[in-house]
């Protein structure tokens, strides 16, 4: 499974590659981190995270797409900055017909370290350990992208397996329940 992995940001967006699956070692493909200057314009700036993620999701062709979902920040135009690059990301897979899962922060510090509290310094070096880089990826948002792709590569299974329950038990629900218009005794 190849799952393209992004830290969404108007300053600073990382995208991160990952191969893996079951049995596999999970190997980093490439990470890259889009930067546009904070004076330019709202449009030009998303312009330029569409345009890197698109060239990303054409040359590695994942079939996942993992974005850091925003669950509340102090600053409200940090938040609409991240909220405005992940729609440009989310709407590029969509395009390409690519799935995209959100994981929270807590989420992928919790699959890549053990613990949902993390801090950044701690992801990085979890990150170069797991995926045996031969040096820290940087900035932060970098180990940030590659850490969101590998916390859906080894979570989508169960993800996967939990859907397929659910999904199962309803339609057993379905097929034990009464007929309408029938009275149970």
């Amino acid at each position: 499974m190849r799952v393209l992995g992004v830290d969404p940001g108007l300053t600073r967006c990382g995208i991160g590659v990952i191969d893996g699956g079951p049995g596999q070692a999970p190997r980093a493909v490439e990470v890259v981190v889009v930067r546009t200057p904070a004076d330019a314009e709202l449009a030009q700036r998303l312009l330029q995270i569409a345009e890197r993620v698109e060239a990303m999701m054409d040359r590695h062709q994942p079939d996942t797409v993992a974005i850091e979902r925003m669950f509340s920040q102090h600053n409200v135009r940090t938040v609409m900055g991240t909220a405005q690059a992940s729609g440009v990301v989310a709407l590029a897979a969509a395009r390409r017909g690519i799935p995209v899962a959100w994981h929270t922060p807590s989420e992928v510090k919790a699959a890549v370290s053990g613990h949902g509290n993390a801090d950044k310094a701690q992801v990085t070096a979890m990150i170069t350990r797991l995926l045996k880089l031969t040096e820290a990826p940087k900035p932060a948002d970098a180990a940030d992208a590659l850490a969101l792709a590998l916390c859906h590569l080894w979570r989508s299974p169960m993800q996967s397996r939990m859907a397929a329950a659910k999904t199962s038990a309803a339609a057993s629900r379905t097929a034990l329940s009464v007929p309408e218009g029938r009275m149970a005794r």
